[in-house]
């Protein structure tokens, strides 16, 4: 099963470096960066920006796991982490996935 298909669990566990790694190879276009998973995206336009950040709150919710999201006109950042477990869970990687999918 793919990270995408999976859902977040309440009760996930701070990852080892190694497993971020492996996971890290399964999602495109972001980087692990002090206990951070983090993308930056351009949009045709505002609106395509927030279009997409709307998507994103969808899957945030549905999953009630929530990236930081910023937005500068038509540039996107987000940032991923599990503030509970203190680092990187499974759970930043399914949502990182599941965003993935909105773009491709």
């Amino acid at each position: 099963m793919s990270l995408a298909q999976e859902h977040c669990r309440p009760d996930a566990e701070k990852l080892s470096d190694a497993k971020i790694r492996e996971l890290a190879d399964q999602i495109s276009d972001w980087g692990v960066e002090d206990n951070l998973l983090e993308t930056e995206l351009e949009f045709e336009s505002f609106p395509d920006a927030i279009e997409f950040v709307n998507r994103v709150a969808e899957i945030a919710e549905q999953e009630n796991h929530h990236p930081d999201i910023y937005i500068s006109y038509t540039d996107v950042a987000l940032t991923l982490t599990t503030h509970q477990a203190g680092g990187l869970t499974r759970n930043d990687f399914i949502v990182a996935a599941k965003i993935d999918e909105l773009l491709s």
